[in-house]
């Protein structure tokens, strides 16, 4: 009798606690980082399994935490070399620190210099300029040679991802504030400016377009973004001077269509050419007031040729990234909106802490039509995808879902 009744007592105390710590998903989190990943993490089945809010946030830390270690271990030597190589294209840089460290980290400024179809000792020599063209009061600024010395060489397919590992490397090995990141660049650089800051808008904080021309970029990608642009009123090769006011008037009917967004700055130097005097040197105070907000309440998503498969909380798979398309989405509280989808069969949203309620239901509607009605699940796996694909640790999601957007 006494042997049934302590079975049952040993079974309680010892042997189902030690069965419930195994399926943690935290602890199998941690054992898993011991050898593996955190791009392999999204994969297993421990990370597929729903958690709570406070293992949210401890297994977003471990991954950081293994993230970080795995970067400053593997890309050391890129970063110290200040060379950069994804494939067959290699980046090299330089840069220079100013200012006390702010607390989160400092400022990273990404400064693109001018030059574009020359030969290879004018972009050279350009870039040296542009390292030492702008100084801010605070932050990292770094300047990028062009992996090439094509005429477009800054809005190339290959300079996003280039552009997005110097932010992952900064991030994990030097600390910078992600959500403090700023690009801007003169001449062809003001090129790549007008091309890169739509498609990267979720990864900038604000943007400087210097002396450059748009190439039929579409300005409906900067809502959430500063946006300032100068340019000599004397430069006329181009038409860079009469489409640098097109844009002015066109972003201040932007904002007036949208109070919310669009904050921009537009200043013509009416008495320059090309070269401004460092008159447009203005423009790295003015982007320093911005700090990007990964959740804004309203996302224009527009697709250039070169494409992203994410964009602030929405996300495509890979069947709809494509040019072309276009996806306007709203959010207020556990309330989510599509108003406009163009060429899109699906879409994906994503959630966060700070967003919704994950205790209660969410609501998405397209076309005034619902499309997804329930709670939404944290899950590892949503928070190791969407750390591995960028490394930035405030663009990181713990529940998504897919909806449809073709109807019946």
């Amino acid at each position: 009798m006494r042997r049934s009744i302590l079975l049952p007592l040993i079974l309680a105390v010892f042997v189902l606690p030690a069965i419930v710590r195994a399926q943690d998903p935290l602890n199998s989190l941690q054992s898993f980082l011991v050898n593996s990943s955190v791009s392999e993490v999204a994969d297993a089945e421990f990370a597929k399994l729903p958690i709570d809010a406070d293992q949210a946030v401890k297994a977003q830390q471990l991954l950081w935490e293994a993230h970080q270690s795995r970067v400053k271990q593997d890309r050391a030597e890129e970063w110290e070399a200040k060379s950069i190589t994804i494939g067959n294209k290699t980046m090299k840089f330089d840069y220079r620190v100013f200012g006390e460290k702010p607390e989160k980290g400092h400022s990273l400024f990404i400064s693109m210099h001018g030059g574009g179809g020359a030969p290879a000792r004018v972009n050279e020599q350009q870039w040296r300029n542009q390292i030492g063209l702008y100084e801010p009061e605070e932050g990292i600024y770094l300047a990028p040679r062009a992996p090439t010395d094509t005429w477009n060489l800054w809005h190339e397919s290959h300079i996003d991802p280039m552009f997005s590992r110097i932010i992952e490397n900064a991030i994990a090995i030097e600390g910078v504030d992600p959500n403090r990141v700023y690009i801007m660049g003169y001449s062809a650089g003001g090129d790549g400016v007008y091309q890169l800051a739509p498609r990267m808008a979720d990864q900038v904080a604000a943007a400087a377009m210097m002396a450059g021309h748009p190439n039929g970029a579409n300005p409906r990608g900067l809502r959430n973004i500063g946006f300032t642009l100068h340019m000599g009123g004397k430069d006329g090769a181009y038409k860079r001077n009469e489409i640098a006011r097109k844009w002015k008037k066109r972003l201040a009917e932007l904002k007036e269509e949208d109070p919310e967004g669009f904050e921009h700055e537009v200043v013509i130097h009416e008495e320059h050419g090309h070269w401004m005097q460092r008159d447009d040197a203005v423009a790295v105070p003015w982007m320093s007031k911005f700090t990007r907000n990964i959740t804004p309440e309203k996302i224009i998503w527009v697709q250039s040729g070169v494409t992203h498969d994410r964009f602030y909380w929405l996300a495509v798979n890979e069947e709809n990234k494509k040019g072309g398309t276009l996806i306007e989405a709203e959010r207020d509280g556990q309330n989510f909106k599509i108003t406009k989808a163009t060429g899109l069969d699906s879409v994906v949203l994503r959630f966060r802490k700070g967003m919704i309620d994950f205790d209660q239901p969410v609501l998405v509607t397209f076309d005034g039509k619902e499309v997804f009605r329930g709670k939404v699940e944290r899950s590892i796996a949503v928070l190791a995808k969407t750390l591995a694909d960028r490394g930035d640790p405030e663009a990181t999601f713990s529940g998504e879902i897919q909806v449809d957007l073709k109807g019946e």
